[in-house]
């Protein structure tokens, strides 16, 4: 192969937001073509207008932009083979249309959809199921039964049609897949699929994807397995063009599955555990919202390595890789057949190990912007301090304020359980004399500190872990955070002798 000439696209339809399998898909496209030094294009397919929903494409830049997924050729980026939008090529699906139907590979189809109904019905009713294909294509509403002057003449009187493919008969079609191996179909269990719509002028996905994929020259197609049954049309297109020679290889990417195990994992799996299923926020036209990895706090790193992991293998025990080993180390012959199951706590564990792996100072700068939304001022050396002593109890920068915003804040309360174990005989009023003893003292580092308070226990015989709780207690609310003599060194002298004055106010000296 030769490593300049790997071109390979991601083709949404924009229909909604980019589920996260989708998602993969881009990053599994995006890491094979860095790794053999390719193009990454992204092809909007924009056929059924039916479903298009305004600001989806938007929606798909967006999310591989902060996904960091650079795009080389689009609909944004131009290039040499575009339009990049399916709806824009409309004269070039209709052109290759007729081809099909010139060389006998295709055909007019009249039926209209109450006629088709009706047929499914009957056949029904003799509990069959009904395929417009080689078994009955010939006593149909089209082309092969009426021939060619009374097909022109409802051409001519503008009687709306399709072009259908003609499946040929019992032919097996062997295709190798990178993932699955040699998969093979025969044709007899395959339909007459619609290729082209006079109605609205354009092309079904299957004459689209592969006329595109050709003419933009794509050596290899990376998509979910939803499409494997659609393979041996594809590569029988490309043979009716006699493409077969230049036909792209192909990857098919196993499901992600429900947290379970059983189905493919789906927006109402998310909304039901609280996960997550798009890469950013969507609000739907009608007003619904659905969460979004960056507004749920996630790492863009974060979640590409928590999505390269479900369905490819490094074949070793490392779980984190950043974008240049991922490139380094992929490969399609390591993506697995089977499904993989999304596992919502792992997601949160990947957050975590990215962000205890960032600087003190890139979390502080993180955690201005959340302390400015409630109205909160810091220093940065502050800031810096406060976050490296509690950024392994997080899993995302938000959290933080559960974890420090009693550097910011005396408690509004304190917590009853500690205060009916700890808080009792002439524990307070001892607390109420480290006040004073903190005002007088000389120096303010936490280890000289606690020596401090702990020779003060030992020569008033006091319970050293009543006295601890009873003071972290007075100066948080309850018995949380961090090292006790760190939160007193980072309060100061002042702040300390306010709050333990203020529980002693509030909860009696007994």
């Amino acid at each position: 192969m030769n490593q300049t000439d790997v071109r390979v696209r991601f083709a949404p339809s924009p229909t909604g937001p980019l589920h996260i399998g989708g998602v993969r898909t881009a990053l599994f496209n995006y890491l094979f073509a860095r790794k053999h030094g390719g193009k990454f294009i992204l092809r909007i397919e924009d056929t059924d207008s039916t479903r298009f929903v305004p600001g989806a494409e938007e929606y798909i830049n967006e999310s591989l932009s902060w996904l960091g997924l650079k795009i080389d050729e689009g609909v944004r980026e131009g290039g040499e083979y575009g339009p990049y939008k399916q709806s824009e090529r409309r004269d070039i699906y209709r052109q290759y249309a007729q081809q099909l139907i010139d060389s006998g590979w295709a055909y007019y189809a009249f039926d209209t959809p109450e006629e088709l109904d009706s047929l499914r019905s009957q056949y029904e009713a003799d509990k069959k199921t009904f395929a417009y294909d080689v078994n009955n294509r010939s006593g149909l509403n089209n082309s092969l039964k009426l021939g060619a002057q009374e097909t022109l003449k409802r051409i001519e009187a503008g009687e709306p049609y399709v072009i259908r493919f003609k499946m040929p008969e019992n032919v097996d079609v062997s295709v190798k897949d990178i993932v699955r191996g040699q998969v093979t179909f025969n044709t007899s269990t395959l339909d007459d699929k619609v290729l082209f719509k006079s109605a609205d002028q354009l092309p079904t996905y299957h004459l689209a994807n592969v006329t595109d994929d050709h003419l933009m020259k794509i050596t290899h197609v990376i998509r979910g397995e939803e499409w494997l049954p659609s393979l041996p049309l594809h590569v029988m297109l490309y043979r009716a063009f006699g493409w077969d020679k230049t036909m792209p290889e192909f990857a098919h990417l196993p499901l992600i599955l429900k947290p379970s195990g059983k189905g493919k994992l789906s927006k109402r799996d998310g909304d039901k555990e609280g996960f997550p299923v798009f890469p950013l926020e969507y609000i739907s036209p009608d007003g619904d919202v659905s969460a979004g990895y960056r507004e749920s706090g996630y790492f863009p790193e974060a979640v590409n390595n928590l999505l390269v992991l479900l369905g490819w293998n490094p074949g070793t025990e490392q779980e984190l890789f950043s974008i240049d080993e991922l490139i380094n180390l992929f490969t399609l012959e390591r993506v697995n057949k089977s499904g993989a199951r999304f596992d919502p706590d792992k997601a949160k564990w990947f957050n975590h190990q990215y962000l205890i792996k960032k600087s003190d100072t890139e979390l502080a700068s993180l955690y201005k912007t959340v302390l400015a939304d409630k109205g909160i001022e810091a220093d940065k050396d502050f800031l810096e301090r406060i976050v490296g002593l509690v950024k392994e109890r997080v899993n995302f920068v938000e959290e933080l304020w559960e974890q420090t915003w009693f550097f910011f804040q005396k408690p509004q309360g304190y917590d009853e359980k500690v205060v009916k174990k700890r808080w009792k005989g002439d524990v307070p009023a001892f607390i109420l004399k480290l006040a004073y003893l903190f005002d007088s003292s000389e120096f303010w580092d936490a280890e000289p500190l606690k020596e401090m308070v702990s020779a003060e226990i030992n020569k008033q015989e006091q319970n050293f872990g009543n006295v601890m709780n009873a003071l972290r207690l007075a100066l948080v609310g309850g018995a949380f955070g961090p090292d006790l003599f760190t939160i007193i060194e980072i309060l100061g002298k002042k702040e300390c002798a306010e709050r333990i004055k203020l529980a002693v106010e509030t909860l009696g000296s007994h």
